[in-house]
């Protein structure tokens, strides 16, 4: 993403990055896996945790994105592109790197269609 993208730009591609649904977010939360990795936000809880929950809340709103949506859409970006390019070779299904990326709302085991930079 260019970095003066437009907000339909940023929206179009943190539509395009953040391919699970805000329950399978949320659900994800729950577990140990998604607890046991992350950098601590000084609360107990990871800040890709926090990124996640913000997450949930945009994918639920049905407003128009304000100036702080959109700069946390940009971070969302940014973190899921840059941390994908980080796959490890072996056991990717139970990886630390999986589980970082899920917490920010990525399944990167979710195959993407043929037109997604993800794929």
């Amino acid at each position: 993403m260019k970095p003066k993208a437009t907000d339909d730009e940023v929206r179009a591609a943190f539509a395009e990055c953040v391919n699970m649904s805000a329950r399978e977010i949320a659900d994800w939360h729950k577990t140990e896996a998604s607890a046991s990795v992350g950098q601590d936000s000084g609360d107990g809880v990871s800040v890709g945790v926090k990124a996640g929950q913000r997450t949930i809340v945009l994918l639920k709103s049905k407003r128009t994105p304000t100036p702080e949506d959109i700069k946390h859409m940009r971070r969302v970006i940014s973190f899921i592109r840059r941390l994908s390019m980080q796959a490890p070779r072996k056991n990717r299904e139970s990886s630390r790197w999986r589980y970082a990326l899920m917490n920010w709302g990525h399944d990167p085991l979710i195959i993407a269609d043929a037109d997604s930079p993800w794929r």
